[in-house]
């Protein structure tokens, strides 16, 4: 019998608590859901309370934390990222396996060789970006070799957007489906990857006008932006000698060009705190930031528009309007920082309704040499979600990571220390798993033969 512990069930964990409570009475586990507010999980829980229950559990409570972690074999942590290193420490003091669909932070990466000694392994980035995308992109890299070819390109996009029926009267067409804070400071410094062999840098003032077009079968054009560091990601794929590497994030056509008014009135600066009352409204929040109007009774959404440059009727104007930032609204928090005070905002406009079904994309672009030739190739999935509830997003976190937990949990991976899903006894009974038994699969394209190598 394994014990396994789940900490943290927010929104993105309710495909993962599934597949736990599915596998559970043939696998024969005892599974504990540790949450701040437990009492929601009762009716999920319900049918299966003789080998699940649910526990209260706060996250700055160290000694509660000791002790759920000793009782458990294998912990799963869908914390935010920052708590994951406090939860890794007490794995490896008590000997249990961890898993996480979170990046392999420094404190992470440094408990490493402790952990391989005690016999743990630290399973991160087993979720969707990182982890599915690391796992599609190296079952085809595997292809690839294993014919003998040498990639030369590689691109990887991914997005979390919303299915195409429920962008109607949304001008953006998105709505979060993931963290709010991490889409409104997204970008935030210097992007860097690279392209025909040179060094290529974004700087975070421009990152949302240099834009790559992404076609998707069957769903259309998105538009591409680069992603912070693209370049960490040569090792771990052994594409050490590529000529150009870039990861992105897809959005919508004309999402980059709005989101960029935003970031050039100053309104995802998380630097500054404002020292406004609460009661100040978006108006005159964002008059505040534009020079004083020769005409005081001009409108302020004209003031804007001459500001930025754009006429008073574009497009990005009017998804600048649909938000409210012209309105005599509150801004509602006190003393925050422009992003905290948009974050705030776009909780409320960007809510997923009960209804509405979201859609993660990913695409990866490979170009490599074969026999004398340039070839090209492009691996794609498009997930919808069922409802605001069960999300694509969770699926495509929860699943993969669901699934690597029952081979950590079943002895099937045996790897110690820091693990991350690049190894084929990984990624290979996944990707099937998600294919066979929930339609998750990768549409491969070849673009044929490029050019002849010269």
């Amino acid at each position: 019998m394994s014990r396994i512990l789940l900490l943290g069930a927010g929104r993105s964990a309710s495909s993962l608590i599934q597949y736990l409570l599915h596998h559970a009475p043939r696998e024969g586990w005892q599974v504990t859901v540790a949450d701040v507010q437990p009492a929601h999980l009762a009716p999920v829980l319900a049918a299966h309370a003789a080998y699940a229950r649910a526990v209260p559990f706060d996250v700055h409570d160290e000694n509660r934390l000791e002790e759920l972690v000793a009782e458990a074999d294998v912990v799963v942590s869908m914390l935010p990222a920052l708590f994951h290193a406090p939860v890794a420490r007490a794995c490896v003091r008590h000997g249990r396996h961890l898993a996480t669909a979170s990046y392999v932070s420094d404190e992470i990466r440094a408990l490493g060789p402790e952990a391989e000694a005690a016999g743990v392994t630290l399973l991160m980035e087993c979720g969707l970006d990182p982890g599915l995308d690391h796992m599609s992109a190296m079952r085809v890299l595997a292809e690839i070799r294993q014919q003998g070819g040498r990639v030369t390109s590689f691109k990887s996009y991914c997005g979390g957007l919303l299915a195409p029926e429920a962008e109607a009267g949304n001008p953006w067409r998105y709505k979060f489906t993931w963290n709010p804070r991490n889409v409104v400071l997204a970008g935030q410094g210097t992007a860097k990857f690279l392209e025909a062999g040179r060094l290529r840098f974004i700087p975070y003032q421009q990152l949302f006008t240099r834009l790559e077009t992404v076609a998707v079968p069957g769903f259309g054009a998105f538009e591409g932006y680069a992603n912070r560091d693209s370049l960490s990601y040569r090792a771990p794929y052994a594409l050490e000698h590529v000529r150009t590497m870039l990861r992105g994030t897809l959005r919508r056509p004309g999402y980059c060009a709005a989101w960029q008014q935003l970031v050039r009135l100053g309104l995802t600066d998380d630097a500054v705190q404002l020292g406004n009352p609460a009661d100040l409204t978006w108006a005159e929040l964002v008059a505040a930031y534009l020079p004083l109007p020769a005409d005081p009774h001009e409108a302020l959404a004209a003031r804007v528009a001459a500001h930025l440059g754009l006429a008073p009727q574009s497009v990005e104007m009017q998804q600048l309007s649909w938000l409210g930032l012209f309105d005599d609204v509150p801004v509602g928090r006190a003393d925050a920082t422009p992003a905290q005070l948009l974050e705030k905002l776009l909780t409320e406009k960007w809510a997923l309704s009960p209804t509405d079904r979201d859609m993660i994309v990913m695409q990866h672009q490979f170009e490599y040499e074969l026999d004398g030739q340039r070839h090209g190739r492009n691996s794609s999935v498009v997930v919808l979600g069922d409802d605001a509830t069960h999300t694509a997003m969770a699926k495509t976190v929860g699943l993969p990571l669901g699934m690597a937990v029952r081979r950590l949990a079943t002895g099937q991976l045996r790897q110690r220390g820091v693990v991350i899903p690049t190894l084929p006894e990984l990624y290979e009974p996944i990707l099937d798993e998600l294919a066979a038994y929930y339609g998750i699969v990768f549409v491969e394209e070849e673009q044929g033969v490029l050019a002849a190598l010269q």
